[in-house]
């Protein structure tokens, strides 16, 4: 009865963070309930999509560069899209692979796999040729969306392929030419998506998506205040998980989304001012680049509007976040979740304030416990534990069959973490990452943090490489802006002023710059390989 009770009271609070949102406007029922049958039938793209055509004709959905599109324009075009498809076979039986950047072509081949009930798989635009192989064989691709840059990859897998920006084969945009843009019969099952996990320690793994519940985008908008028909400049790719569920939500709120096909700091700055965007979406590589480009150049945007700078997808440091709010003031909106867990902590701006480089709490909905190393829940505060997620956007394995740990019903992360008496969680690295250096448990993001701390270093990395004395010892790589003005004694005596002795690394490798991938993970394999 309790478990009913809890559930119940989730699911009122739920609906008003979305009628505070705007997403439901409970002064139209009909309206929330031709909202809910969309997202059912055709998944939560395309009937987001779908549901914003209906509300207003004349609204803007989308800006790439070759200019605005109408939700209404975005719903016919992806209409005669599918059916385009739907002419040279795609079925709802189908896998459509897309791998493209940030563009209309990319929006207009979700929008129609999911008007056709087919199924997408969204590929990371950084894959190597045998990363895409073997993906695409295991995922079962039977048709292939691709903008023209990535056509030597493409060509790999044999499978029917069109370009989603370019020339030079069957382009999109003669396919929206040729056919029909009148509604389509819905699918009798929504199709589905298919993510991919960041593949930094090798093949990506592959993590379903199927969302049918209309409270889902609560989880979101508990502790992150976006409004309906607002704008939101999307600097984090739409293949990931963080770019592509504020994507989703911007569209269902009828917001405009400003896309661009590859991210450049300037321009994004520009694409605020001129949309007076409230919302801007960035992985923290990306929020670095903005921030380098120093007061001048950011004197020179209007971003006034800006209400919320959304973070996801790597650790924030404590450093970057507060140079972030000294420019655009206090709208840092830093939520942890992954591929698998979905969302399971946001910061909001109050949280960063009282303690830098939190993640914060978890929204409606969401569940969040550390347990032990012996499975048992941890419930005081400072103690360091394995992060476990209770949400309803989790997936429920992956497409190969296996799965995360689970503990009562929680997924793991994959990470160590700590909560502080207030409640708010720290991520205190990967579980996998952690060093025994002499006997002693050292977590990489505290060195981390401290290192980028110091005067002239833009980024670092700190692994445990094998020692015959200590099992392992601590090497750090650094990214300075002059190698003249740092020097690693320089480092070594930072962290010895401030962390314990046997957290000081032994080693210093300056390097021009971390390996990263298209997400902007830090690819830790890559520096295990330069020794």
């Amino acid at each position: 009865m309790s478990e009913i009770l809890t559930k119940a009271k989730v699911a009122v609070r739920s609906v008003d963070v979305m009628r505070r949102a705007g997403l439901v406007p409970l002064s139209r029922p009909d309206h929330v309930l031709k909202s809910a049958l969309a997202v059912r039938r055709l998944g939560p793209i395309a009937g987001a999509a779908q549901v914003a055509a209906t509300r207003d004709k004349t609204a803007v959905g989308l800006v790439d560069e070759r200019g605005p599109l109408t939700f209404h324009e975005l719903d016919t075009r992806s209409n005669a899209l599918a059916r385009a498809l739907q002419q040279r076979g795609v079925t709802d039986k189908s896998v459509v692979a897309l791998l493209a950047r940030d563009h209309r072509g990319a929006v207009e081949t979700m929008l129609a796999a999911g008007k056709i009930g087919a199924r997408l798989l969204l590929m990371n635009t950084g894959f190597a040729r045998p990363q895409l192989i073997d993906v695409a064989e295991r995922e079962g691709v039977t048709v292939f969306v691709h903008d023209e840059e990535f056509a030597d990859l493409a060509e790999a897998v044999s499978v029917p392929r069109f370009l989603s920006w370019g020339e030079g084969g069957t382009t999109l945009e003669q396919l929206i030419a040729e056919a029909d843009d009148k509604p389509l019969p819905a699918p009798a099952e929504p199709g589905g998506m298919v993510l991919l996990t960041s593949g930094t320690t090798g093949t990506p793994k592959g993590a379903p998506r199927q969302v049918r519940s209309p409270l889902a985008a609560a989880q979101f908008l508990d502790r992150v205040p976006l409004r309906a028909g607002e704008c939101t400049v999307l600097g984090a790719p739409l293949f990931h998980a963080t770019g592509l569920s504020q994507f989703i939500l911007s569209f269902a709120l009828g917001s405009c989304v400003v896309l661009r096909r590859k991210f450049d700091p300037e321009t994004m700055l520009a694409d605020i001012a001129a949309n007076r965007a409230t919302a801007v979406v960035l992985v923290p590589t990306m929020l670095q680049r903005v921030l380098d480009l120093g007061p001048e150049v950011l004197a020179k945007y209007d971003t006034s509007s800006l209400r919320i700078l959304f973070t996801a997808g790597s650790a924030l440091s404590p450093e970057l976040g507060n140079r972030a709010t000294k420019a655009f003031g206090d709208v840092i909106h830093n939520l942890y979740g992954s591929t698998e867990v979905a969302v399971a902590t946001v910061a909001t701006p109050e949280d960063w304030k009282a303690a830098p480089g939190t993640v914060g709490k978890p929204p409606v909905g969401c569940r969040v416990v550390l347990y032990d190393n012996d499975g048992k829940p941890i419930s005081e505060p400072h103690v360091t534990g394995r992060v476990f997620v209770g949400s309803g956007l989790s997936f429920a394995g992956y497409t190969d069959g296996r799965t995360k740990d689970m503990i009562d019903g929680l997924l793991s992360s994959g990470d160590i973490g700590h909560f502080d008496a207030e409640g708010r969680l720290f991520i205190d690295g990967r579980d996998d990452d952690m060093i025994v250096s002499g006997g002693e448990n050292v977590f990489p993001a505290e060195i981390e943090n401290l290192l980028v701390e110091y005067p002239g270093v833009v980024e670092a990395a700190v692994l445990g490489v094998t020692d015959e004395q200590f099992g392992q010892r601590l090497k750090a790589y650094v990214v300075v802006d002059n190698p003249a003005t740092v020097t690693a004694d320089d480092l070594r005596e930072h962290v010895k002023a401030n962390l314990a002795r046997f957290k000081v690394p032994r080693d210093v490798v300056f390097l021009d710059e971390l390996p990263r991938n298209a997400t902007g993970k830090l690819m830790r394999k890559q520096l295990t390989e330069l020794g």
